[in-house]
């Protein structure tokens, strides 16, 4: 059985993200982006993993899709 603390804490890399809500890369990075038309200021901001890698939290990226219902 898998704690519920492993859902809180589970990161998804990009590609799993796009996977997840079915947008593309480009549209993810405008969705973050407060310059582009596209900037939704509801959208899980990434964690940094490394010196050139991110991630998203899979609980924000729930909550985030549960909202747009």
């Amino acid at each position: 059985m898998k704690a519920a603390t492993d859902d809180i804490l589970k990161i998804l890399r990009l590609r799993q993200v796009q996977d997840r809500i079915g947008l593309s890369r480009s549209t993810i990075y405008d969705r973050m982006n407060p310059s582009s038309p596209r900037f939704d200021s509801t959208f899980p901001r990434p964690v940094k993993l490394g010196a050139s890698a991110i991630g998203w939290f899979d609980s924000a990226i729930t909550e985030w899709l549960m909202a747009r219902r």
